[in-house]
């Protein structure tokens, strides 16, 4: 980040002197010296956020692991085809010619649903499905008439047969919508319940990055990040996950010099869905290396460069210089953090004008 800091304050030094042109020799004879005009307009001092990140290599894809695992037997009739994502209410596979059902939740169906069952956290899991759809019941532990009654009208509008009990293989759970990646089976596979289907990720897309070891302190679960498209596009992110410290999968004999050996992979969600983009495409995520909140801030054009690498900055009002110390550089909003004596939140600075 250093680099970073060096590279972009040289460019303001250049900036600072480019405005006064040398002397200049035309046949023999000396012209007097050329001032080029420069406008200039303002920009206030703000009190804000100012953060220092650190741009890395990430793969768009999907999050998370999920596994469809059979609740039922019977001959494997259909699969749902690679890439289709299969969601709540949705057929996850069939067998014997009838459509099993995907239903989101973490616990497995383990025992038929009917009148008289014992409560359980697996009905409340049903019902919730239920509510989910549409169908008006009150979600609890306990299967009640009216379970019985919103699985009938569920098992109608399904076209599956209506009996009010949800048999062994009628349904599936899973975390959520399945995007699926890999059939595990082949058709006409005799299946056994707890037999892996298919599996595949969720139907959130996410970016993943290997981090370096360095980056990680820096970095906790549920930091913002911006997520930059090859488009050109950006949406703002969140570190959902960080995995542990492990051989970096890119590093190599024929790997770049900066490459490094080890990486913890990371997973960063984005707001929105990414469209027009195929799965593996590279992204750019900067991660927040070091962060100030509610300091003095301008624009990183309004910094003039003095001898012995230092800055002041100009007010637009009565042309006062103003000598500053700087401190972070914010590449998203282009301001840098400054301080300086009586340099106050409200005052505007001179910058360059568009155009100038």
């Amino acid at each position: 980040m250093r680099r970073i800091r060096t590279a972009v304050f040289s460019g303001v030094a250049l900036a600072g002197v480019a405005g006064v042109a040398g002397w200049v020799t035309t046949n023999g004879r000396s012209d007097p010296p050329a001032v080029a005009a420069i406008t200039t307009g303002s920009a206030p001092v703000q009190r804000t956020d100012v953060a220092e990140r650190r741009l890395i290599d990430g793969t768009l894809g999907h999050s998370g692991t999920i596994n469809v695992i059979a609740s039922g037997q019977g001959t494997l009739t259909r699969l749902p085809g690679v890439g289709k994502v299969v969601s709540r209410g949705g057929t996850a596979y069939e067998v014997d010619g009838k459509k099993v059902v995907l239903m989101y939740g973490p616990r497995p169906v383990w025992r038929p649903f009917e009148l008289g069952m014992p409560d359980g956290l697996d009905v409340l899991q049903l019902e919730t499905n239920l509510s989910a759809l549409g169908y008006s019941l009150t979600v609890d532990r306990h299967f009640s008439s009216a379970t019985y009654w919103a699985v009938r009208r569920w098992q109608a509008d399904a076209h599956l047969t209506v009996t009010g009990t949800v048999p062994l293989g009628q349904i599936v759970f899973a975390p959520g919508a399945v995007r699926v990646g890999v059939t595990d089976l082949k058709l006409g596979t005799r299946v056994q319940s707890g037999a892996q289907v298919a599996h595949g990720t969720s139907a959130a897309q996410a970016v993943t990055l290997q981090v370096s070891p360095d980056d990680l302190p820096s970095l906790q679960v549920g930091d913002k990040v911006r997520v930059t498209l090859p488009d050109g596009g950006e949406r703002p992110g969140r570190v959902r996950e960080i995995g542990a410290i492990a051989a970096n999968p890119e590093a190599g004999p024929n790997a770049a010099p900066d490459v490094p050996a080890q990486t913890a992979p990371v997973t960063v969600t984005m707001t929105g869905k990414v469209r027009r983009l195929l799965d593996q495409a590279t992204v750019q995520v900067a991660l927040t290396q070091e962060e100030h909140k509610g300091v003095l801030a301008v624009p990183i054009t309004a910094l003039r460069a003095k001898p012995g690498h230092k800055y002041d900055v100009v007010l637009k009002a009565g042309g006062r210089h103003i000598p500053v110390e700087v401190g972070l550089y914010d590449e998203n909003s282009s301001l840098v953090e400054v301080s300086g004596p009586g340099l106050v939140e409200g005052l505007h600075v001179e910058v360059p004008s568009d155009g100038s």
